[in-house]
């Protein structure tokens, strides 16, 4: 049989099987590009190369995960078309200007935390609506499963995966590389939960179980934004089929169950030592390393300031001058590597892109965003080689459609 005599309907049929067939391919493909990334920790990937010393060729310097990402997503991009709406395109844009901005001189974190992030939501934006939010989906469900570990590691102190630092106390790590990353993972996690199709006791039960993992990872200011996250979407997201007054009345019974409830969990969680890292003040030693550290700038010079100087210099002049271990602060690492004016350059581009990517979200989406940045701002999360803001980018493609967007689809 020739060509010309296949019916068209079964040309059309056999076309739609092999666009769905690559695109599946290509699902599948990125998903498991973007978990290595993401739950493959640094201290796993320093065991076969140098990813996070001072030694080391360069294309060391970059995680696997963030190999695979680079390689797939021209093939996502290219590979077929795909369409954008309106405002699809304006994140696109705001994401491949990092990309393009993202020079191979950067610093190592910059191409390993920000173009990574980029590079993935623009390949995430190649996929249709429904592979993202699959692959939302199981990013969230690995997340609390970092977080379920986590609260087992705490329970039986016993790591699952390896961690080389040495703490003063017990704290777990889960699937991160760090206590507070797992602390992190918790805080973007819940955020984005609402957003999610699933039934209301997942997500209620999700929630709990992210907030226990949060008391867990020993990462104070990580479980203030959990709970912050928590009482801002109970208080203020839309309760669907219930009016104003009827919202308010099941918010007010709600609120006050959570407040006895919460009450005598935090007394267990006291008495079963996981709250032991809240038992004094916040601002202790580790608080006043974050403070201390801007003492830098009196040994540092102008020209330091102004152009950038090497990392391994910074780190020494912290070790030997300011006595600290590391640099606990994003401001600082970034400022002395880049320079002020490139620092301040940069800092604007990340939270103009981060605008556009919220711009029109659901409110969700926003109390996900400020929960995060209060995380990540209260240590060097931020200046540091971390899968977390590409996961947090992820997460927003996936699940934070905007509003207008939403309300047209469920007229439809």
């Amino acid at each position: 049989m020739s060509e010309s005599t296949i019916p068209a309907g079964r040309q059309w049929a056999d076309t739609a099987r092999t666009e769905n067939a690559v695109s599946l391919a290509l699902f599948l493909s990125l998903a498991t590009a973007l978990l290595l990334r993401f739950f493959v920790s640094s201290e796993i990937v320093n065991r076969v190369f140098d990813y996070t010393t001072d030694t080391g060729p360069f294309y060391e310097k970059l995680h696997p995960g963030t190999y695979a990402v680079f390689l797939l997503a021209p093939v996502v991009l290219l590979s077929r078309p795909f369409f954008l709406n309106a405002w699809e395109v304006g994140r696109f844009r705001s994401l491949l200007y990092l990309v393009l901005t993202g020079k191979p001189g950067s610093s190592g974190f910059i191409i390993d935390t920000y173009v990574l992030a980029s590079v993935a939501g623009l390949a995430m934006l190649a996929l249709n609506e429904g592979y993202r939010r699959a692959l939302g989906n199981i990013t969230l469900g690995m997340l609390t499963l970092s977080g379920v570990i986590g609260i087992f590691e705490a329970i039986t102190k016993h790591r699952l995966l390896p961690y080389d630092l040495v703490e003063l106390s017990f704290r777990p790590t889960g699937l991160s590389d760090h206590p507070l990353t797992l602390g992190a993972m918790c805080v973007v996690a819940i955020g984005f939960v609402p957003l999610t199709r699933w039934r209301v006791w997942v997500k209620v039960t999700m929630i709990f179980v992210l907030l226990i993992a949060a008391v867990a990872s020993g990462a104070r200011f990580s479980l203030l934004a959990s709970i912050g996250e928590a009482l801002l979407m109970l208080l203020f997201l839309r309760w669907p089929g219930l009016n104003r007054s009827q919202a308010r009345r099941a918010k007010a019974i709600v609120l006050v169950f959570v407040t006895v409830v919460g009450s005598a969990l935090a007394a267990l969680l006291f008495a079963a030592g996981l709250l032991s890292r809240f038992g004094s003040t916040l601002f202790d030693e580790n608080f006043m390393a974050r403070v201390s550290i801007y003492e830098i700038f009196n040994y540092v010079s102008l020209n330091d300031i102004l152009f950038g100087m090497r990392g391994d210099i910074l780190l020494g002049l912290v070790n030997g001058e300011l006595g600290l271990p590391a640099i606990e602060s994003a401001p600082v690492t970034v400022v002395l590597l880049l320079g002020l004016p490139l620092a301040i350059a940069f800092s604007g581009l990340i939270v103009w892109i981060v605008y556009k990517l919220l711009k029109g979200s659901p409110l969700a989406a926003w109390i996900a965003a400020a929960g995060f940045m209060a995380a990540a701002l209260s240590n060097n999360m931020l200046s540091t080689k971390t899968p977390m803001v590409a996961i947090f980018v992820v997460l927003l493609i996936a699940f934070a459609i905007p509003t207008s967007r939403r309300v047209a689809d469920d007229l439809r």
